[in-house]
């Protein structure tokens, strides 16, 4: 009993090929496109394949040439099935990769013995004289269809292209609307639980007000989040340069970002990098990076982990220098924030300086500074290297 994969697009067709192939004790597969047959004779290793060259998607010419380009599957014998009947087209059948060609409609009492003579090893040849004249149609054919398949690709980048300016622009729009009246209800509050106001407060109402701003300073750190990222994009972000200490820098930011390690069990240990001589950079920028890399560094690491920050110089020659912080013109200051996390999945590792992106699943997104696993909005890693860029 043999196996045959008939790809055919035409249900009439198929249920006809294969009532008449089972009769004659044959197995028949079926696949209604190029994509599947390929699949389905990758998973079963037919021991023929009907093809019929006009499926929707890649046609049958260009399903056989992909079919014969894999190791595996080159030997199995491919017939072409069609009703296509112009001149040449047996001929570019088998310019493409077919071994015989069946013209329909399909002859029921003739066909199986015609499918058993392609088991038994026949096979079709083409003409030599007119190979080369078929084979440059074949080529064109894959050509035209290869130059649609760019203008679809060109026509959808440009439209990704449109929707992600769209995207920049709302994302800079909301940001600037929202901190209007986030200003507005962080000075009301701040009036209020100013001592010196008058203002009767008792404990549990201070408790909440005092909820309202930690939800106020989340919110302001969101939106200054999206106006960052805008500014970056655009190219328009300021930037303070002057030279300053490392050491410095580093000192804020582990101030800053200790408290929510704490929280957690954690350690953060850092070289002293007062050895250094001073950098050119923007300190409040510089301190930004740092912070949105420390705290990502706790949120992805166990309770009782430990957050390293340590450093070298690399020389301009390439040479690394671990011991002897001398810095001279084109040298790199290194610095390194590293984590006993659960690490970055190498497909991963790229992706995650991209504007929104998170690791997890989003349907289990949680906003916390140090909860485990715990989210932001997914900017934290672009501003860091959009600042550093």
């Amino acid at each position: 009993m043999s196996k045959i994969l008939y790809v055919e697009d035409n249900l009439a067709n198929r249920l006809l090929v294969k009532r008449v192939l089972e009769a004659a004790g044959h197995t028949v597969l079926e696949a209604v496109d190029g994509l599947e047959g390929i699949r389905v004779a990758q998973e079963s290793t037919p021991d023929l394949i009907l093809m019929d060259i006009n499926i929707p998607g890649m046609d049958g010419y260009e399903v056989t040439t992909r079919l014969k380009s894999i190791p595996e599957l080159k030997d199995i014998p491919i017939v072409a099935l069609t009703a296509k009947v112009m001149a040449g087209d047996r001929e570019m059948a088998l310019t493409a990769g077919c071994d015989g060609y069946i013209p329909k409609p399909i002859d029921v009492d003739l066909l199986p013995t015609q499918v058993d003579e392609f088991l038994g090893g026949k096979r079709e040849e083409d003409p030599a004289a007119q190979e080369c004249v078929y084979l440059r149609q074949y080529s064109q054919q894959l050509v035209d269809r290869l130059e649609s398949k760019i203008a679809e690709l060109t026509q959808a980048n440009a439209e990704l292209q449109r929707m992600d300016e769209l995207k920049s622009r709302f994302i800079s729009i909301a940001a600037h609307e929202l901190r209007t009246p986030l200003t507005v209800m962080q000075g009301y509050l701040t009036i209020i639980l100013d001592p010196s106001t008058g203002f009767h407060l008792d404990d549990n109402l201070i408790e909440m007000l005092r909820g309202m701003e930690k939800g106020i300073d989340r919110l302001n750190r969101i939106v200054n989040e999206m106006l960052d990222v805008t500014k970056i994009e655009g190219g328009t972000l300021d930037l303070h340069l002057g030279p300053l200490a490392i050491k410095d820098v580093l000192s804020r930011a582990i101030q800053q970002q200790r408290p929510f390690a704490q929280q957690r069990g954690q350690q953060i240990i850092a070289d002293d990098f007062g050895g250094y001589p001073l950098v050119y950079g923007d300190p409040e920028r510089l301190l930004q990076v740092f912070c949105n890399l420390i705290n990502n560094g706790i949120k992805y690491t166990p309770d009782g982990g430990t957050i390293r920050i340590y450093g070298h110089v690399i020389h301009a020659d390439g040479d690394l220098r671990t011991t002897e912080p001398v810095v001279s013109q084109g040298d790199v200051l290194e610095v390194i924030v590293e984590d006993t996390g659960i690490g970055i999945d190498p497909d991963d590792q790229e992706r995650i300086f991209l504007r929104f992106y998170e690791v997890k699943d989003p349907s289990l997104h949680s906003t916390s500074q140090s909860r485990y696993l715990g989210g932001g909005i997914g900017l934290g890693l672009a501003i860091a290297r959009g600042i550093m860029e």
